[in-house]
């Protein structure tokens, strides 16, 4: 053993004294010291001769040895790249970074912003399933099997079940509130749904709605147009003007479709109004009594309004994006430019 801690100790005394000055002299440092027949691998060779009661401190000892013999070679190891270090250079002083962010989807902050608006007059979100059967998204609404409205709407119907279907339209959420909750109800029913269309720049095959039902006692079409002026008054400015146009859905009577003066131009016209003035925005009006009856709901009790706009319109006309492929393509330099909006 006092043999061995010698033998470190002189070793020790000369790899401290040990200054390379060149890749050469740090190579020859390595075979010495640190090759498969080095110095340290020597001693290590050493530990079968130590006695077992000094085997603990003697592996101490050695192991401090080699930790210092591979510092020393790590120490200088930037001579073998020319005398320069390697690996990044780094200043935590620098700021970090910056990475790019995303935001969201434009078609997502115009629903929320249409969601925010009615809650702040006491509608509450009610949500469904994007497949639905019959009953639901037809007949309950007024669209019992063979009625005319029916092809008002190209259905994707699930080929296992031809009761089932894609939603073509979030008012099957309204049904399933008026089956399922007491009166009164006034939800905002947002989603996505769809039509078997041919893609193009003004349709989808699927896209998004947000429909609303206010059901309670004497509901008037006035209430109706108030709701709706609130919210054009929110959406697009106190100084949009509003129009009311006769018109039929069948589960809505009277039914009306709602302008707004065109956002781009005015009034004056342009192509985005073509040339009128006036963009449609959403439908409404009262609900249909038989609706109501459907639930169990009695029409000289109960009165309601019910309104339903596609999402992707409004954001259209909001934002000016001329078209609809563009807001499911993810290509990032259209999505980027809602970042600060």
């Amino acid at each position: 053993m006092q043999s061995l801690q010698e033998q470190i100790k002189i070793h020790e005394q000369e790899i401290n004294a040990f200054t390379p000055a060149d890749a050469g002299e740090l190579e020859t440092y390595r075979i010495k010291y640190l090759g498969t027949k080095g110095i340290v691998k020597a001693i290590f060779g050493e530990m079968k001769h130590v006695p077992a009661e000094q085997k603990k401190e003697a592996g101490q000892l050695l192991n401090a040895f080699k930790q210092l013999a591979e510092s020393k070679y790590e120490d200088h190891k930037h001579l073998q790249d020319g005398g320069k270090k390697t690996g990044p250079a780094i200043d935590i002083s620098l700021p970090a970074t910056q990475l790019p962010l995303g935001t969201r989807h434009p078609i997502r902050m115009v629903e929320n912003e249409i969601v925010s608006i009615f809650e702040k007059i006491g509608f509450s979100v009610a949500t469904g399933p994007e497949i639905e059967d019959d009953w639901h998204n037809f007949t309950s609404l007024n669209m019992p099997e063979n009625h005319t409205a029916r092809d008002m709407q190209d259905t994707f119907y699930v080929s296992q079940n031809p009761d089932w279907v894609l939603r073509t339209h979030t008012s099957s959420v309204q049904a399933r509130i008026l089956e399922s909750q007491p009166l009164p109800v006034r939800v905002i029913c947002p989603g996505r749904v769809y039509r078997n269309e041919t893609i193009s720049a003004r349709a989808h095959c699927f896209f998004h709605q947000c429909e609303g039902l206010y059901v309670d006692k004497d509901v008037s079409f006035a209430d109706l147009k108030q709701t709706l002026y609130y919210f054009v008054t929110e959406m697009f400015g106190a100084d949009t003007k509003v129009r009311f146009r006769p018109s039929y859905f069948p589960f809505t009577e009277p039914s009306a479709e709602m302008d707004i003066s065109c956002t781009v131009c005015g009034g004056k016209g342009c192509s985005l109004c073509k040339h009128t003035g006036w963009v449609e925005i959403l439908g409404c009006g009262m609900v249909h009594p038989n609706m109501l009856r459907n639930f169990g709901i009695d029409p000289e009790v109960y009165t309601g309004f019910a309104f339903g706009m596609g999402v992707e319109r409004i954001t259209q006309i909001k934002y000016q994006v001329n078209d609809l492929r563009l807001y499911s393509q993810n290509d990032v330099r259209f999505l980027k430019q809602f970042q600060s909006i």
